[in-house]
């Protein structure tokens, strides 16, 4: 007998990454590209494509070994339908992506929230296998979470449950991607605590490591905050202490309301610093969190990375088609 494949796609704002999987052997192969945000929709679409056709020929997999191809979208989809509403670091508005790929390649075409995704590769791989109810937060550029409730994605009943990083925290507060002020996202992502130290060494004149890329407009990822903490800078350390006590008192609020087994954690800033971080957030959450409602909590860091949306692709496959690969 065969084996069997599915591919799962993340299409994210800066690159696209493909890998060929299953549940036995896990991660195959992988190909990524760019992603060119000039590109319309159907560009996109014939990206995906390209991706897809150079993995199967680089594996030597037949038609018949693909089960399905998952893709996680960084915005408001309809998993049954395969409609994209709206995904603005891509550009795409009302777009169905999945018939647009079902016409030209040979398999199956799933799409999910790519945070959802995440979410139920945790659920199904990682860190929340025996767990009933989790929340799952990712914490990068943005915020996002994905809810499981008794073992099950809640989607909600738009398809946009879990769009935690745009909870009401400051109505006085920064603007967010979203166009509105005092998001959580806008308050706590990487892009936020980026924005505060460029805000302190620009216009406060505060010393900081970081001066030199922020002079030269350099991106500062994750790593570079890292390093920044492990070499004792101030600026640094204040900006996210502050953005971790808002994480804590957010998280707070949530398991108040639901509950949950387990809040995990994950994202590029919770990678990078999450031994400096998480104890944070803990602290603050534990502050305002209600005794019975949180005793019995685990709060931990997801240990997949990159790699929880595409495990999470499996798990999708199985719910719609009904087939476990």
């Amino acid at each position: 007998m065969e084996n069997k494949y599915i591919i799962s796609v993340d299409m994210g704002g800066t690159k696209m990454l493909a890998s060929v999987i299953n549940s036995n052997k896990g991660i195959i192969s992988r190909a990524k590209i760019s992603t060119d945000l000039d590109k319309t929709p159907n560009d996109y679409v014939k990206d995906i494509a390209s991706l897809v056709k150079t993995l199967v020929d680089d594996v030597g997999l037949s038609n018949s070994q693909i089960v399905s191809v998952c893709l996680g979208v960084p915005g408001s989809v309809n998993p049954y339908t395969g409609h994209i509403g709206i995904a603005p670091n891509l550009g795409i508005k009302n777009f169905n992506i999945k018939n647009r790929l079902e016409k030209i390649l040979p398999y199956k075409v799933l799409i999910e929230n790519d945070v959802n995704l995440g979410a139920l590769g945790i659920k199904h791989f990682g860190v929340g296998k025996n767990v009933k109810n989790l929340l799952a937060v990712f914490i990068g550029t943005g915020i996002g979470g994905g809810v499981i409730i008794n073992g099950e994605i809640y989607r909600g009943s738009n398809f946009v449950a879990g769009e935690i990083g745009h909870m009401l925290v400051d109505k006085n507060g920064p603007k967010c991607g979203c166009g509105r002020k005092g998001c959580f996202e806008a308050l706590a992502s990487r892009t936020a605590i980026v924005n505060n130290i460029i805000k302190d060494v620009k216009k406060e004149k505060k010393k900081s490591l970081l001066e030199k890329q922020i002079k030269a407009n350099e991106r500062i990822k994750s790593k570079a905050l890292l390093n920044a903490v492990l070499k004792g800078d101030k600026v640094v350390i204040n900006r996210m202490k502050e953005a971790a006590q808002i994480t804590g008192q957010v998280l707070s609020g949530i398991q108040n309301l639901m509950n949950f087994d387990m809040i995990v954690l994950g994202g590029g800033v919770i990678e990078a610093v999450g031994k400096f971080y998480l104890p944070l957030i803990e602290e603050e959450f534990y502050k305002h969190a209600l005794y019975d409602s949180s005793k019995n909590l685990k709060i931990v860091q997801s240990k997949l990375g990159d790699d929880a949306a595409i495990y999470g692709g499996i798990a999708l496959t199985k719910e719609f088609l009904g087939i476990a690969v």
